[in-house]
This record gives structure tokens, C-alpha cells and sequence, in this order.
């Protein structure tokens, strides 16, 4: 029998970079909602993990994270190797880490970044459409005859290189420093100036050369050789939307200097969308998932958020508790993603500040398809892999009970998980069989 208290001390904040806005409130009828993997779900804890991991300076040895169920490898991830290189090649050193992490485990498998708006040139396939004219009815483009908020030229180049598909560089390497630096004596992403380019949501249909921009989106851009067509890939974190507003994490501006009225923008709200409702049920029927497929939040949304905290908090667990112990409580028919405290895009991650309490909520109310573990913090962290999460508890022989007022229980087939809410302990009592 193991019996154990397995909290831990207070954490001091991380500081993070460029946080990614929450894909939360914009959804139009949006299929994520209460959708399953293909895979059979899974009680085992070291299957039941996940991190969204960003290494800036270089590919990572995979022993930094040993242990981890699920790596999402952000776009950002070696950026000050990929950003010097001519061209820039973001989506083969990706690939090439996530197999580095899905080797050396057996229960490790890696997941890509791909941005739903955003036309990146540093992905290979993204800029063999940027560079050629034929395609520029696939993007948006600068409105003519007006002074814009962003450059429309590299004046690194010698005549300076333009584009009127319209970029930005808001999160853009740059030379000689911007986010990521390029090698003397520019930034290379080919016949286009480095920049954030926008697909136009509205032209999901428009053929070119045989293909449409939604064909090849799903097929080329999610579903190619470094992505969905990979074995080592098992699903995508896609990053950013579309508001009545503009585009996320773009320029502010960036509708001002598209000439794009309110019209505009909510059809192109309502296309992107309707394209994503196409592209989250593609990925399920071909056998992958995605970030945004989670339940993440509480109260319960559509679409699973960057910044995803414990859904069972210190201040309020009785409640919490008392909204998933029942039969037919959420996290047993949604994929759950739940967050070590604090979450939100805060919190060490090496110094995991109620371990224990996590881990006992995350059993308590878990399904069989369930994940702990961290979303974006930033790059650089480094990630404590707690020993109790390689346990075997078994599989669950009911839902949770308050067992006593503000005292909560499960029992499995190999422990019994408690959790008092009165003084923020937990028990988790491991046996060969529980009766």
C-alpha cells in the first residue's frame, strides 16, 4: 500500500512571452464540440499526460521530456536555427522533433502547430503559393493608395522586395533581431518579404490549377509529409481565428489596411468558421485530434483555449467536485484537458505548486479520455515529470461521491482517491486490489 500526501510549495510566476489569444468565443455552430478521437480511450496516467512544448534555441533531446504523453511542438520551437537558414524551413525542423520525442518512447506521440489564418512563409508548403501570382486570390491583400500601419517592403533588399498580399510582423523573425533572427543579409522566405500573410476565408472554394484553397489546405497544409501524413503525427494545435473584428494576433490596423468593412469581415468570420467546422471533422475522420477539440475551460466551451487552468480550484473545489461527480457529468463524453494550478499561462513548471491535489481532482473526475498536464507557457520552460504519474490506479469502479460534507472519493480497481475540500489535502492510496 502507498498512502501519500504529494502537494508541493508555492511557485513563482514565469514570466512568458507573446501570449496566444483564446479560441473561445467566436464559435458558429462549430463540430468541436463533444467530438471523440478514434482511438479506444485510456485509463493508464502515463498515457494521460500532455505539454505544449518551445524550445527557441535548438531541437531539444527528447530525455528533458521523458515521461509526457502528448507533445505539442509550437511553431517556435528552434526558431533561432530555422529563422538564419535560406530559405527558412520551420516545418522540417518541427517534424524532425516531434519524431526525435515520438522515438524515444513508447507511449509518446507528438502533435504540429498549424495557424487556421495565418499564411506563414517559413512553412515550405505555405510559401510555394505566396511566391506564385497565380495564387493570390487564395489572400488577402494591402487595399490600394493608402498609407498603411505596417511595411509593405523588406528594405533589407537591394531594390527593396515587396508585396501587396498584405503581412505583418507581429510575431515575424527579422534582421538583424525581431521575434527570431535572420542571417545576414536578410530574412529569406523566398520572393516575398518576411512577414505574417492572411489566407481570405472566402476563397475556400476558389480553384486553381485543378485544386481548391480548402482541397489544399487540408490535404497540403494539415495533412502533408511534416504534418497529419506523418505516423509520428497524432494531431494539431491550430492556432487563431476570425472576429467580426479582424484577425487575432495580427496588426490592429490590419482591417484599415485591408479596406475591409464590417461586411467583409463577417462574411469572412463566417466562412472561416464554416471552413474550420470541415477541417475539425477531417481531422477526426482521418484519425487525429486537435487542442481546440478539447474541453478545457469551466464553464464548459466550444472550443478548447491556449491558456487552460484546473477545472477543480482550492477556492471553490466543493462546487467544482460536486459539478463532475455525477453520472453524466462532461469530462465523461468530451476529450478533457486539465491544467496543473495555476494554469492560464502561468506557473513554474518545474516547481508544480499543488501536484498532488491536481493529480487527485484530474482522477476524480477524469474520463477515459482525459489529459494533465500544462498548455502554452512560453519557450524555454523546463517540465518536472512527477514519479506518481507513472502509478497504475487501475480503471475507476464508479464516478465520485461526497462521501462527507465538502469529502470526495473514487475508487479504482488498484487505488481510492479522496479529496478533502475543508483543508485542500488529498489522499491517493494505492493497492495491488482494492475491494
Amino acid at each position: 500500500v502507498k498512502e501519500g500526501h504529494l502537494g508541493g510549495s508555492a511557485s513563482k510566476l514565469l514570466c512568458v512571452g507573446v501570449i496566444c489569444v483564446l479560441g473561445l468565443l467566436f464559435s458558429v455552430n462549430n463540430v468541436a464540440y463533444a467530438q471523440l478521437p478514434s482511438w479506444p480511450g485510456t485509463w493508464r496516467m502515463n498515457q494521460s499526460t500532455i505539454v505544449m512544448y518551445c524550445n527557441i534555441n535548438g531541437l531539444t533531446d527528447p530525455s528533458a521530456l521523458k515521461g509526457w504523453g502528448y507533445i505539442d511542438v509550437d511553431w517556435s520551437n528552434a526558431k533561432q536555427v530555422w529563422a538564419k537558414q535560406k530559405p527558412m524551413d520551420c516545418t522540417e525542423m518541427m517534424i524532425k522533433q516531434v519524431t526525435m520525442f515520438d522515438d524515444a518512447g513508447p507511449y509518446t506521440t507528438g502533435w504540429v502547430y498549424r495557424n487556421s489564418i495565418k499564411a506563414l512563409p517559413w512553412y515550405t508548403m505555405v510559401r510555394e503559393k505566396l511566391t506564385n501570382p497565380q495564387y493570390a486570390p487564395w489572400f488577402l491583400k494591402f487595399a490600394p493608395g493608402r498609407n498603411y500601419h505596417v511595411p509593405q517592403c523588406d528594405n533589407n533588399y537591394h531594390p527593396p522586395l515587396c508585396s501587396n498580399l498584405y503581412h505583418d510582423q507581429v510575431q515575424t523573425p527579422e534582421y538583424p533581431s525581431g521575434d527570431g533572427s535572420c542571417a545576414a543579409p536578410a530574412c529569406d522566405v523566398g520572393s516575398v518579404p518576411v512577414g505574417e500573410y492572411l489566407w481570405d476565408p472566402r476563397a475556400w472554394n476558389v480553384s486553381i490549377n485543378g485544386e481548391t484553397l480548402g482541397q489544399w489546405f487540408i490535404n497540403k497544409y494539415i495533412f502533408d509529409a511534416t504534418g497529419g501524413a506523418n505516423p509520428k503525427v497524432s494531431g494539431f494545435f491550430f492556432d487563431d481565428f476570425w472576429t467580426t473584428s479582424g484577425p487575432t494576433e495580427m496588426d490592429p490596423n490590419a482591417p484599415l489596411d485591408m479596406g475591409l468593412t464590417p461586411a467583409d469581415l463577417q462574411a469572412i468570420n463566417n466562412a472561416y468558421w464554416s471552413n474550420m467546422n470541415q477541417v475539425y471533422a477531417t481531422v477526426l475522420q482521418r484519425g487525429k485530434f486537435s487542442w481546440q477539440q478539447f474541453m478545457t475551460t469551466n464553464p464548459i466551451g466550444p472550443i478548447g483555449a491556449t491558456c487552460p487552468g484546473p477545472f477543480v480550484k482550492q477556492a471553490t473545489c466543493a462546487a467544482n467536485l460536486r459539478q463532475f461527480c455525477t453520472a453524466n457529468n462532461p469530462a465523461q463524453n468530451r476529450f478533457m484537458m486539465y491544467s496543473f494550478t495555476p494554469g492560464e499561462c502561468q506557473g513554474n513548471p518545474a516547481n508544480l505548486q499543488f501536484f498532488g491535489q491536481d493529480l487527485a481532482n484530474f482522477l476524480l473526475i477524469r474520463g477515459p479520455y482525459a489529459v494533465l498536464g500544462h498548455g502554452w507557457i512560453g519557450c524555454g520552460a523546463t517540465y518536472t515529470y512527477p514519479a506518481a504519474l507513472n502509478w497504475d490506479f487501475g480503471v475507476p469502479l464508479a464516478n465520485c461521491q461526497e462521501v462527507g460534507s465538502g469529502i470526495f472519493q473514487r475508487r479504482y480497481s488498484k487505488a481510492v482517491v479522496t479529496m478533502n475540500c475543508n483543508n485542500w489535502t488529498e489522499s491517493i492510496t494505492l493497492t495491488s486490489e482494492v475491494q
